[in-house]
């Protein structure tokens, strides 16, 4: 079947899929399989999908979407699971404005119900020339493979207690103060679901290049994959020339999307000139600074996120012996010690 959709979710982009596609009735259900929906109902919370170009559209009533099968572990958001079997004709669930569609199983009352979805069939690609058979479409075709001889740069990892606790701020002023001192800076978002929004505002700020796990074909990150797609998308960064990453960790470190994977790796933490750990509340701060040494090894470089908003929970930070800088507040400050450090890391 011929359809022509109105909007393609930005989990597809390594697809490169145009707008009129071939669809087929049977589903391949994996992680990252494409398959076309048809939106029903409204929402005035949590309705919006990005799309391959990072630009967030309004989803409405009757709209025809590609997105990707996926699962969700979002304490802000959905919980979703991948459903055992799809047909045509099923209803799922829009799990994220990234456009992961799964079953969703429990929501925080703050997006309010997902979206209910018609599946429609699955996406079809054809990829050997002039070939009519196609195949299911699936975000691991045009992924990234890693590149093994890739030289090693300093890493800066931006940690934090969950989601929306001031990482991606935090990494922005970090990129902004490298990309002004003459840095080449790569900027990445190692785990989490599946959006652009991240890099792409690591981007705005001065990152010459940017990934992240979709990129290497990962819908949702988690501790079975973590490392291995940490390792793809850093490598891929910096065989780009860059002097130093800036890498996000979706999440929190003790989260469900494999982080913990990515601060046991040896490798990975080598290459570490900086562990940035963000969070909303001074209880955060000690839990979280006391879970990485002890679980970890990991002494936190500098605090940052809302705990460190004004002179209240920079005090309390201060005195755990952890300098406190606000990327909201100071920005400035943050970036020059972000700075300071990877020119002491590059020093050794």
């Amino acid at each position: 079947m011929r359809l022509t959709v109105d909007k393609i979710a930005s989990v597809t982009r390594n697809l490169n899929l145009q707008r009129t596609l071939t669809l087929g009735e049977d589903i391949l259900v994996e992680e990252g399989s494409a398959i076309a929906v048809r939106v029903h109902g409204e929402k005035r919370t949590y309705n919006q999908l990005e799309d391959t170009h990072g630009r967030w559209m309004t989803l409405h009533d009757g709209d025809l979407v590609v997105g990707a099968l996926g699962r969700r572990n979002a304490l802000h958001g959905y919980e979703g699971v991948m459903p055992k079997a799809v047909k045509v004709g099923d209803t799922l669930n829009m799990l994220n404005i990234g456009g992961v569609i799964g079953e969703c199983v429990s929501y925080n009352p703050e997006v309010g119900k997902p979206f209910q979805l018609e599946v429609l069939g699955q996406v079809l690609i054809f990829p050997e020339f002039q070939s009519r058979q196609g195949i299911p479409a699936h975000i691991r075709h045009n992924a990234l493979q890693g590149v093994p001889a890739a030289p090693r740069v300093p890493i800066i990892f931006i940690l934090g207690t969950c989601m929306n606790s001031g990482k991606t701020l935090a990494g922005s002023a970090m990129v902004r103060a490298l990309h002004q001192a003459g840095y080449k800076v790569g900027g990445a978002k190692l785990t989490g679901i599946s959006l652009m929004r991240d890099t792409l505002h690591l981007y705005d700020h001065g990152a010459d290049v940017i990934a992240d796990f979709t990129d290497a074909g990962v819908v949702c990150s988690s501790p079975e994959n973590a490392g291995e797609t940490a390792h793809k998308v850093l490598s891929e960064i910096a065989a780009k020339g860059v002097d130093v990453i800036v890498a996000e960790t979706g999440d929190g470190v003790m989260g469900e999307y494999g982080v913990q994977a990515i601060l046991a790796d040896e490798a990975l933490r080598a290459q570490c000139a900086c562990f940035v750990f963000c969070a909303n509340d001074p209880v955060g701060v000690a839990g979280g600074v006391e879970y990485l040494r002890e679980s970890f090894g990991i002494d936190v470089d500098v605090v940052a996120g809302p705990a460190t908003d004004n002179a209240v929970g920079t005090r309390f930070v201060e005195r755990l012996g952890i300098p406190a800088r606000n990327a909201r507040v100071d920005p400035k400050s943050l970036g020059e010690l972000a700075l300071d450090l990877v020119q002491k890391f590059k020093a050794r």
